[in-house]
């Protein structure tokens, strides 16, 4: 059945955004209106004629309005087939008048849920029964039965209607249904995690995820792969990429939202001021210091060539004065560095402040094209997501890991404990650590990362690497630019031998989390060689 004409509708609706002038349009068209609750209190209050479901049914609300629409007449009417013989023997002996249009929103579960006052009993009332129940069985039904799930809509219904002779096409009802679906599948989703997050059960036997697309990319990783991006539900509790505002600049590319996503996770670790600038997944620089334009320029002396085309992230409000010092960064600090030039992907922030969108976007040549990040206030609680990565055939899942300072299980194992400064660098180096790929070792001074390590299959070659680029702008490494470092592991060191890289590369204090066969080697190769040693008991793999 291509086409059906729309005879008589059931609207039962908590968000009733336009659903007077819409229940006005239907009317207009001939259409009967049944409805119950507060949805037939605010067509009547319109002026539209509207029968109520107990009128209709014979059987009253009951159950606190739990229970209205669960009755037989209610879903015989929407999931009678109107070309089967024993349907119509039943339509008949019971008397069904069969409905062409269902419009339903759901009671609002993830709103309430998300206020940080929620009651648990609060959220099972906002746990909606006879709402889905109707958009299941009209959606499964779509073949007659056109479905409505959200006020956007109604437009699109009306404007085929109006076209058609009050009739919906079978193209519409099938695409109207494959978004009930989708509804009720993320509803559904969104109530089994939150009823996890109430016990112990954190890892379920059967888990689900829902998304809703924001926007459809121009590819992914590659040029031939598709992409798109989805939000989650809880984006909205924490400051987060997936709750960005695009204030400006061009579309944020696949790769982008990766970037920039690891540009934010690793500012949300410092309450100081802190800039990162991330290239491929890792940072190329990061700093903290009271002057977030001083956080800023050394965060590009990180490794100023990899800045350039890098995402900066900022966890403090843009100012006029950063804007400038990020456009004006290779005329400031570059020209004499040995930098080829320079330009920002993204720069993304809790907000920013009037003005500084503008001296940013009026930047000569990349100034338009930089994407400007608004994420929000940082320093809520983090959402309760699991963190997914895909395998073929597969999900793997785990908690997030928010674990940062957990300094009640450090330990200083070696003789001299660490001077002040260092235990601030060893903190520092420790957070950045977290956010390089494994195998992963950081080395920083003056709470500046100097040198990144990242993703290599030798713990060795990564030490090599953060060596190297601790001591490209201003000597060998061991002299002034990094005498004094410290040097940070994201897993244990196996060798006492492991202890060199730390010494050759100037550093006086060492941070790993311990746990090896050889650890007291380890140690006493610390002491002979006069480092400073933290186990963290606490391990950041990164992959």
């Amino acid at each position: 059945m291509e086409q059906v004409k729309i005879r008589r509708a059931l609207l039962s609706v908590f968000d009733k955004t336009g659903i007077e002038d819409f229940a006005r349009a239907l009317h207009e068209q001939g259409v009967e209106l049944i409805s119950s609750g507060g949805t037939a209190k605010a067509i009547e209050a319109a002026g539209v004629p509207v029968r109520y479901v107990q009128e209709w049914t014979g059987f009253p609300e009951m159950l606190g309005h739990r229970v209205v629409t669960l009755h037989p007449k209610v879903h015989g009417a929407i999931l009678a087939t109107r070309d089967d013989a024993s349907h119509q023997a039943d339509i008949e002996t019971y008397d069904l008048e069969l409905l062409d249009l269902v419009v339903v929103s759901l009671y609002p579960f993830t709103d309430v849920i998300a206020k940080p006052d929620a009651k648990f009993a609060d959220a099972v009332e906002m746990i909606d029964i006879g709402g889905p129940t109707m958009v299941r069985g009209a959606a499964k039904n779509h073949r007659y039965v056109t479905v409505i799930t959200n006020p956007g809509q109604y437009d699109e219904l009306l404007s085929e209607m109006a076209a058609n002779d009050g009739e919906s096409s079978f193209v519409l009802r099938q695409k109207f249904a494959r978004q009930a679906f989708s509804l009720t599948a993320a509803y559904d989703t969104a109530i089994s995690t939150y009823l996890c997050g109430e016990t112990d059960e954190t890892l379920p036997e059967r888990i689900s995820f829902s998304y809703e697309k924001q926007s459809d990319l121009r590819y992914g990783e590659n040029p031939h792969q598709q992409a798109a991006f989805y939000a989650s539900s809880e984006a909205s509790n924490e400051g987060c990429i997936g709750g960005a505002k695009l204030l400006g600049g061009k579309e944020i590319s696949y790769n982008n939202y990766f970037d920039a996503n690891g540009a934010l996770e690793l500012v949300k670790e410092f309450t100081e001021p802190a800039v990162a600038i991330i290239k491929h997944a890792n940072p190329a620089g990061c700093a903290i210091d009271t002057d977030l334009v001083e956080a800023y320029r050394k965060a590009y002396f990180g490794d100023v060539n990899a800045a350039m085309g890098g995402i900066v992230a900022v966890n403090r409000p843009v100012t006029c004065e950063l804007a400038s010092a990020i456009v004006e960064t290779y005329a400031r600090w570059g020209k004499d560095r040995g930098a080829g030039g320079y330009f920002a992907e993204i720069v993304l922030a809790p907000s920013f402040d009037p003005g500084a969108v503008d001296i940013i976007q009026a930047r000569k040549g990349w100034g338009p094209n930089v994407r400007l990040l608004e994420v929000g206030e940082l320093s809520g609680a983090r959402n309760a997501e699991l963190a997914q990565k895909y395998v073929v055939g597969g999900m793997l899942v785990q908690n997030r890991d928010l674990v940062g300072l957990n300094t009640d299980l450090w330990e200083t194992v070696s003789e001299r404990q660490p001077t002040e400064a260092e235990m601030r660098d060893l903190k520092f180096s420790w957070l950045c650590c977290k956010h390089v790929k494994s195998n992963a070792i950081v080395l920083a001074k003056d709470e500046t990362l100097l040198g990144a390590g990242a993703g290599q299959m030798s713990r060795v070659n990564s030490a090599f690497l953060a060596g190297k680029l601790a001591g490209c702008y201003g000597g060998a490494s061991g002299d002034a630019s990094t005498a004094g470092c410290v040097l940070a592991s994201d897993a244990f060191f196996p060798f006492p031998d492991s202890l060199d890289w730390a010494k050759d590369a100037g550093a006086t204090a060492v941070i790993q989390p311990g746990g090896a066969k050889k650890d007291q080697d380890v140690i006493d190769y610390a002491n002979k060689l006069g480092l400073s040693m933290i186990f963290t008991r606490t391990r950041h793999f990164n992959h």
